[in-house]
């Protein structure tokens, strides 16, 4: 476990060090460090409403997103404090996870996913995450998060940068953990490659393009995961660059992410969005990028923008309104 040495500047703090931890200034209103989850160097942006806690030591990640105390996130008990060590034992962390890929090409690259990562704060309300150069991706990953003064609206933006000698081509790929046991509310388009809407990755890494699930159902332009299907892997097509998660402790998880239907997706199955529900104590919400195709030196960043909204979950046997949660969405979460 280490902690951060915190400096002043004329615009704000930095996260600088891996020196003792003091302060040379009180930190700016919505952003500090705090202690969090066995970890002493986490960043932390709040408001009245919503606590938001980074976590740069254990692979730049989101530990919390919290609105009214309430964390969204899954943050399992005997994960606390726990650090990447090269060599040692693989591990899967949880809470808001992001990554690249494509999944089933990219080379491994646990300094990206586990490794230390840097912190910064760079505003009253946002804070920058930048991982190491990774040798086996030849790429650098910057997250920065901008937290809304008086909302639950957090801004997550992953940029990718071409460290090496070769053009590189890889996609976002969001990985957030949330608490298991809810809904999931995907706006379906036309025209759709998919005939259900999805495919569901069985055994053997067969794709089925005509699934059928007592789990999942098509209802009024939306498909519906109820609970854990058959198999937890599931890709959609939608390009309707939102999904809402209902969650039974009444908050509306609510992704709104740029969607491009005239570039190309390079997961296997061109996804825009990834859903992993296995029947256990999280639920997987995945927006997935476009392919960058980036020469030495170039950039290309994807923004997924968060809310946490008030909604009941439905009572046994009752359905959610999909026009009033639509509504809702296009009220209360709206990009600005």
């Amino acid at each position: 476990m280490y902690r951060l040495a915190i400096c002043c500047g004329l615009t704000g703090l930095a996260v600088c060090g891996l020196t003792s931890h003091r302060a040379c200034a009180a930190p700016p209103v919505g952003a500090r460090v705090v202690s969090f989850y066995g970890y002493d160097d986490c960043l932390r942006l709040e408001n009245e409403s919503t606590r938001v806690t980074l976590c740069p030591a254990s692979g730049g990640r989101v530990l919390q997103y919290a609105r009214a105390g309430t964390n969204a996130l899954y943050l399992p008990a005997g994960d606390e404090g726990w650090l990447y060590q090269p060599g040692r034992e693989r591990h899967s962390p949880s809470a808001g996870r992001f990554d690249i890929g494509p999944e089933q090409t990219i080379a491994a690259h646990p300094e990206l996913w586990l490794g230390r990562w840097s912190g910064q704060i760079t505003g009253r309300w946002s804070v920058r995450l930048t991982s190491v150069e990774d040798r086996q991706t030849g790429v650098q990953l910057i997250r920065d998060f901008t937290l809304d003064p008086k909302s639950t609206r957090l801004e997550c933006r992953q940029t990718i940068r071409n460290v090496s000698r070769q053009t590189r081509e890889y996609c976002h790929w969001s990985r957030t953990f949330a608490v298991g046991g809810g809904i999931c509310v995907i706006p379906l388009t036309a025209p759709r490659r998919f005939p259900h809407g999805y495919v569901m990755y069985g055994p053997d890494a067969a794709i089925q393009f005509r699934p059928q699930d007592p789990q999942i159902r098509i209802r009024e332009g939306f498909l519906e995961i109820l609970g854990a299907p058959r198999y937890p892997k599931l890709g959609m097509d939608s390009y309707a660059g939102w999904f809402g998660y209902l969650m039974k402790n009444n908050l509306l998880f609510v992704k709104r992410f740029a969607v491009h239907p005239d570039r190309v997706y390079n997961e296997v199955a061109g996804l825009t969005t990834s859903i992993w529900y296995p029947d256990g104590p999280m639920c997987e919400l995945e927006p997935i990028g476009p392919r960058e195709r980036l020469a030495p030196g170039q950039s290309a960043s994807f923004t997924e923008t968060w809310w946490l909204l008030s909604h009941a979950y439905p009572a046994p046997g009752a359905k959610i309104d999909l026009q009033k949660l639509s509504a809702q969405v296009a009220g209360q979460a709206r990009l600005k």
